[in-house]
């Protein structure tokens, strides 16, 4: 535990996880008009981006990079799968893990993805080196949280 000063803060907009919960809303909307012509939500879109940095990963690989349980992942990778744009197929050594592969469907939507971000880079105001100091304080802060096991 650090030595922050203690202050009993007793409204909604003093406290840090307000303000990521409130981002993180904010954020999920302003990607959806980018995202609706593609047939995309954002928790899709962000699972297709872990996919085009690795092809092929366990359903367990990609739960732990999300931050969510893999019973949580799996409806969201059926209906990518639906959509057409993953294939899941169970593992040869080991039938019970399950492994995600881009189809050329899911590989051809990354061709939208500069553009997308160059828009929600945009949209946020700030300009690059904030930007990165705030991917930086927002990574060390979950990695702070998920040691304590919070």
């Amino acid at each position: 535990m650090t030595d922050l000063p203690t202050k009993v803060l007793a409204k909604a907009d003093e406290l840090f996880c307000f303000s990521v919960y409130s981002a993180a809303h904010v954020i999920n909307r302003a990607y959806t008009p980018l995202l609706k012509p593609l047939g995309l939500t954002y928790p899709q879109y962000i699972t297709l981006t872990l996919l085009w940095e690795e092809d092929g990963q366990s359903v367990g690989q990609l739960a732990k990079r999300l931050k969510m349980e893999s019973s949580t992942l799996t409806p969201l990778l059926k209906r990518l799968e639906k959509l057409g744009s993953v294939t899941r197929k169970r593992g040869v050594e080991d039938e019970r893990q399950v492994f995600v592969f881009l189809t050329e469907s899911g590989k051809a939507l990354q061709e939208h993805a500069p553009r997308i971000t160059e828009c929600l880079i945009s949209a946020t105001g700030l300009d690059m080196e904030r930007l990165e100091a705030l991917v930086a304080t927002l990574g060390e802060l979950t990695e702070n949280l998920a040691a304590d096991g919070a």
